[in-house]
């Protein structure tokens, strides 16, 4: 499939990145210690703001608080982080103009993992802090378009969780979702699936940006 569009807007974790393991085991971490389930907390956690994991688990907590602990802890949490395949490739083939990551982590987080996996350091980011309504509301992906000075119908989305496919889609834009964290049933609101970003390739630049997405054979 031959996706045409003018910006390509990434999310970070599942996307770029491989962070799962760290996830889980931070998010694991904190659940056992306030005694509660570990499942349904990285459950909750894929794809949405640390806070608002905090908030929909544990609502009788201070999650600003809490919030502070679980971002350090998964600042430290290195063990396992690495670029997913293709990741470097097409970070360096696309203009840094036409280009943003849009992610749930705080701009703190993104450039550790970034900077574990190696990964260059994209010039336009929205980071948690720069939302009042995080993933799956509309909000992270339309600061993205604007960044770039871009409007939304013009902007592809890439990303892993239903949490970023829905705010994808309520923004207005196509989303290329990629089967690394949830499974092709949980992904079905995307415009197409592919397994991963390595199945995503930049065909070209100008006069607009070419994706060749190879879809998931089910």
């Amino acid at each position: 499939m031959i996706i045409s569009c003018k910006a390509i807007l990434f999310d970070l974790d599942g996307v770029l990145v491989d962070s799962t393991p760290a996830v889980a085991r931070v998010w694991t971490k904190w659940a056992l210690a306030h005694g509660l389930s570990p499942e349904l907390v990285v459950g909750q956690a894929h794809g949405r703001r640390s806070i608002e994991t905090i908030r929909a688990v544990a609502p009788h907590m201070k999650a600003e608080v809490e919030n502070l602990k679980v971002e350090q802890l998964e600042i430290e949490d290195r063990d396992g982080v690495m670029a997913f395949a293709g990741a470097r490739q097409i970070l360096s083939a696309m203009p840094s103009e036409r280009m943003a990551i849009v992610t749930s982590a705080t701009r703190a987080l993104a450039l550790a993992r970034m900077g574990y996996a190696g990964l260059p350091i994209p010039r336009n980011m929205v980071t948690s802090e720069n939302v009042v309504q995080g993933k799956p509301f509309a909000e992270p992906y339309l600061k993205g378009a604007a960044l770039l000075g871009f409007a939304p119908e013009d902007c592809v989305v890439v990303e892993d969780a239903p949490a970023g496919i829905d705010a994808g889609r309520k923004a207005g834009m196509r989303v290329v979702a990629l089967q690394t964290t949830y499974p092709a049933a949980e992904l079905q609101a995307a415009t197409v699936i592919a397994r991963s970003l390595a199945q995503v390739r930049l065909k070209s630049v100008n006069p607009s940006l070419m994706l060749d997405v190879h879809p998931l054979i089910s």
